[in-house]
């Protein structure tokens, strides 16, 4: 939401652009400490009570935030925010994934973060808006009233108990499952991508005021068409991650790349940067949603604890992101460095990403059957024996491509 906000943050509580973009990378650093610690004590409660444990937290921070008149209390409660947050997605992803079939991960992941990137979409422009209005503390309290209805819906329709055939999760067998080397790279990789989306998203609105020459009352529009971009992103990824992992990280990961470089080229020309908004969101969100699925594929013993490390993961990106694009434009680099910037996190990821499998494969010369799925596939992939050839083994193992 503060990607809209940033410069009336700033000219409101006396700080530079980059100090208010910075908020975002402290709610950033919140989720990367909140997910996996939330995700632990939460263990203990029903999923239910933790959800909603979460929201309440929330909906209290945004009150206080739309209240302050200090920027110092405004990042306190942005982390705050951030634990409340990451303790919710880490708790969804969980139970998203535990109403479908064991193949089904990708799927389900899509529809939930669906609802992140209607947030995109519909409440990020609107809070660009309600902040051109009546100013950005407005949006705050937008975001406290939104929470009320996600709590009653919580309470409605989230079971009290653990699903049917689900065993109570237990924190040191979970721990136990988050060892393995295809999922730290995985967790690698979604840091990467993540941290080049944060980076644009986050000064997207200088960006197209500075350089594009769009006047502010296009910033919500714009910010609607990478929200626009990040719904189609999920929907194709809902649809591919589960059977064609490798095709849609490898393709998907290498237009991203160009996307960012092809828009610092042309960042000054209206229409092919509208065009780029829309493309760009639709790739980061399709290439990271995909990763979150992987990520829960390569610890499905540990649903819990994976959707943390995946929420920990994916916002140390966005917390290195906007704080590495701040340090471009701190530099006087101008409003295209973030857009550079991007494109070297990605093309970080991509190296990073072909190392790993080609080392997967030196150490592996006998087991081709798997190397075909990009080194990451199946059980193989992290040195354990496959499981008895049941359906749902099988099932599993085709879903689980695993990125190239």
């Amino acid at each position: 939401m503060l990607s809209g906000l940033i410069p009336g943050i700033a000219d409101d509580l006396n700080v530079s652009v980059p100090a208010a973009g910075s908020l975002t990378s402290a709610f950033a650093v919140g989720m990367v400490v909140g997910a996996p610690l939330m995700a632990v004590l939460s263990l203990r409660w029903s999923r239910r009570l933790a959800l909603l444990a979460f929201l309440v937290v929330f909906l209290l921070v945004h009150v206080i935030g739309a209240l302050t008149t200090s920027y110092h209390v405004l990042l306190v409660t942005r982390v705050v925010g951030a634990l409340a947050n990451a303790g919710f997605l880490a708790v969804a992803l969980a139970t998203a994934t535990a109403m479908v079939a064991p193949n089904a991960k990708g799927r389900a992941t899509s529809v939930l973060l669906g609802g992140v990137t209607v947030a995109c979409v519909a409440g990020v422009p609107a809070g660009a808006w309600l902040g051109q209005l009546w100013g950005w503390r407005a949006a705050f309290w937008a975001v406290a009233l939104i929470s009320l209805p996600a709590i009653a819906a919580t309470l409605r329709s989230v079971p009290a108990g653990a699903p049917d055939g689900v065993a109570a999760p237990r924190a040191r067998r979970e721990l136990r499952a988050l060892r393995s080397p295809r999922l730290l790279v995985t967790l690698l990789l979604g840091a990467l991508v993540n941290g080049a989306t944060f980076c644009v998203f986050t000064y997207l609105a200088p960006l197209m005021t500075e350089v594009t020459g769009f006047g502010e009352g296009w910033v919500p529009a714009v910010l609607a068409m990478f929200g626009l971009g990040s719904l189609l992103g999920v929907t194709i990824a809902g649809r591919v991650a589960d059977v064609r992992p490798v095709r849609l990280l490898a393709r998907g990961g290498a237009a991203l790349l160009a996307g960012w470089a092809l828009f610092a080229l042309v960042a000054g020309n209206a229409v092919a940067a509208l065009v780029l908004v829309l493309v760009q969101g639709t790739l980061s969100f399709a290439v990271g949603s995909t990763l979150i699925s992987q990520v829960l594929y390569a610890a499905a013993e540990a649903p819990t604890l994976a959707g943390g490390f995946a929420t920990a993961a994916f916002n140390v990106g966005a917390a290195i992101g906007p704080w590495a694009g701040g340090l471009a434009i701190g530099a006087d680099l101008g409003y295209r460095s973030p857009l550079w910037v991007g494109a070297g996190l990605v093309a970080l990821a991509l190296a990073v990403a072909g190392t790993a499998t080609g080392l997967r494969r030196r150490a592996r010369p006998g087991n081709g059957g798997h190397g075909g799925h990009g080194g990451h596939g199946g059980h193989g992939g992290h040195g354990t024996t496959a499981r008895p050839a049941t359906a749902v083994a099988r099932a599993e193992r085709g879903a689980r491509g695993g990125p190239a």
